[in-house]
């Protein structure tokens, strides 16, 4: 609470507290010479100091926290703008701390940039855990195409299921992935899909499902698969990464124009977002 660079913290309320620690000792000399009256306004004082920096921390505090509230709930309405110009403050002066990092990588994955957010969750996973970070690094590292990268972390959490999504994804869609391996953990994920509460979740299962069985030549399997994901309804955002996985799916099968098509709809529907960015990518290697 005394350094002015934690969250909550400010040079004004360090002055404060050093101060308010400064009268009681001044209150107890004062004392020790008998003057009692004097050592007891003085040591008023002193309360009236501490008191006060420690509203003055925990509103700071209660601020910073509202801030990382707002940010996240601008990433799940998928306002990335809003969500970079919230936490953009809090990362250059704040970028040590763990949540700080964890959310500031939330933003930057969202908005296209999974390096930088790779970077930064890897430096939370220290000390928030993997149980909470390594799902979304698991997705950070197949989304730069580094399927040895999203082993490693996938396996700090082997019962994820979105660590398995994230890992399914990687393995049948990043450079160097493990076909067969994501062929595996598509079925095992997709078996279970009406099971999950989450609709964009579910949808993107049947995606990466999708992708799975063009990869193997049943292009009725992907067919319908694709039909299961087009019945959710997800913010532009998701509907972005929904077309970019869709047209890996239409790719792999071999229709290209299709494939063509729906990488411009994501970037079309989102495209500072991580499924535009990708969408982007993709399109760019599509033969012509």
């Amino acid at each position: 609470m005394l350094r002015a660079v934690t969250p909550g913290g400010h040079p004004a309320i360090t002055a404060g507290w050093l101060l308010g620690l400064a009268l009681i000792a001044v209150a107890g000399v004062v004392l020790s010479f008998g003057a009692t009256t004097t050592a007891e306004l003085v040591a008023l004082g002193a309360i009236v100091v501490l008191v006060a920096a420690s509203v003055a921390y925990q509103l700071r505090l209660r601020r910073f926290s509202a801030t990382l509230v707002a940010t996240e709930e601008a990433l799940d309405a998928g306002d990335t703008k809003r969500a970079r110009d919230l936490m953009a403050p809090l990362l250059a002066r704040f970028h040590t701390f763990p949540l700080v990092q964890e959310v500031a990588a939330d933003v930057l994955y969202a908005a296209g940039d999974p390096l930088s957010a790779a970077a930064l969750w890897e430096t939370a996973m220290k000390r928030l855990g993997a149980a909470r970070v390594a799902p979304r690094l698991v997705a950070a590292y197949a989304a730069l195409n580094r399927g040895g990268d999203a082993r490693r972390v996938a396996a700090l959490v082997p019962d994820d299921p979105l660590a398995k999504l994230a890992l399914a994804w990687s393995e049948l869609a990043a450079n160097g992935g493990d076909r067969e391996r994501g062929t595996l953990l598509a079925g095992e994920l997709v078996r279970d899909v009406d099971a999950v509460p989450n609709a964009t979740v579910a949808a993107m299962t049947a995606a990466v499902a999708a992708i799975a069985d063009a990869r193997r030549g049943d292009r009725s399997g992907m067919r319908a698969k694709l039909a299961a994901m087009r019945r959710a309804v997800p913010t532009p955002h998701d509907a972005a990464f929904l077309g970019y996985l869709t047209g890996v799916a239409l790719r792999e099968a071999g229709d290209i124009e299709e494939a063509r098509s729906e990488f411009s709809a994501a970037i079309e529907r989102s495209p500072e977002s991580i499924g535009g960015a990708l969408a982007r990518r993709e399109r760019a290697h599509l033969p012509t």
